[in-house]
């Protein structure tokens, strides 16, 4: 049954069984006493029972009075605390954000992103899954994190964000060069830049299964059918099977930034050149959460050095000239 109880009601209840006295209850809420006596009346008379009587100068709750006055405490403490935990969150002070990421990124922006999210935001809780951009984008939709780092190939068929969904909103970070490894030995070691269509013949390892495909179409683009021997996500094992002499690779690169090229494999650009795009990806509409709102705003101010953008280009730069 609904008895129409208000928050108001509950509050000048509680505060009757505080200070004793209407006139106390009025001065600590911030009304007149005749306006705290009227709405007191009109309770009385929606539920059919009193919630107060004359004791001496003051008044007394009844029983059904005390009864509510034990669930008041109880109900305007936990708005009290709602008010004060969403005024934290309003104050970028407190949150909870998930985020999940490709492998480039874990060894790159991720490390130096937590740190600096940890000094800066240290009331907000971050927490990091590594999932390849199906995967992560996939989480997303079904609520498991707030933030997807992802990458994408241009003209991709398997791209995950070209399916239209209006639900996902996508922020664009930056864009890095797709390069070729070869094993020091190979005959165009040398080139400048390594013709694809040079490379019908090569025995190839790929990637992840958006690289799988990168490499696919880029190979088909000049008319080559790439032999693929080996594959694994892993850049570190990517650049020692090649220096090994087991194959050829394409890689981002981003994962010369972590991963060291081993004496026997050489890094080149590539002709034609291709590149890769790095996102971050969160529901439509979660930028006006505060908490998600400082943490995308965290990862868009990070610049080159933060993802390892520069240490890759160096390093890129400095196998090249010394072949």
């Amino acid at each position: 049954m609904d008895i129409g109880l208000d928050l108001h009601s509950i509050r000048i209840v509680r505060a009757i069984a505080e200070h004793g006295t209407i006139s106390g209850a009025a001065r600590a809420l911030g009304f007149s006493q005749p306006a705290i006596s009227q709405h007191l009346r009109r309770v009385e008379t929606r539920l059919g029972v009193p919630l107060v009587v004359r004791a001496g100068r003051g008044v007394r709750l009844t029983e059904p009075g005390q009864v509510l006055a034990r669930h008041a405490i109880l109900i305007t403490s936990a708005l009290d605390a709602a008010s004060g935990d969403l005024a934290d969150l309003v104050g970028l002070s407190s949150g909870v954000v998930r985020v999940a990421g490709f492998p480039t990124a874990s060894s790159t922006l991720v490390p130096r992103f937590l740190s600096l999210m940890r000094e800066s935001r240290p009331g907000i809780s971050l927490s990091y899954v590594e999932a390849e951009p199906p995967e992560a984008i996939g989480m997303l939709r079904d609520g498991l994190v707030d933030i997807a780092i992802t990458f994408a190939y241009p003209g991709d068929r398997a791209d995950p964000h070209r399916d239209g969904d209006s639900t996902l909103d996508t922020i664009a970070l930056f864009t890095e060069p797709v390069v070729i490894t070869l094993p020091a030995s190979h005959p165009r070691a040398a080139d400048e830049s390594v013709e694809l269509a040079a490379l019908a013949d090569e025995r190839w390892i790929a990637g992840c299964p958006l690289c799988r495909g990168h490499l696919l179409a880029a190979c088909e683009a000049v008319g080559v059918n790439p032999r693929i021997d080996l594959e694994t996500d892993n850049a570190i094992a990517v650049l020692n099977l090649v220096a090994a002499g087991l194959g050829v690779a394409l890689l981002p690169q981003l994962a010369l930034a972590t991963a060291p090229v081993p004496v026997g494999a050489v890094v080149r650009s590539t002709s034609p050149s291709s590149e890769r795009s790095i996102q971050l990806v969160v529901q439509a509409g979660s930028r006006r959460v505060p908490s998600i709102a400082v943490t995308l705003a965290a990862i868009t101010a990070l610049d080159g050095a933060d993802w390892g953008l520069d240490r890759a280009a160096a390093h890129y730069a400095e196998i090249t000239e010394s072949a």
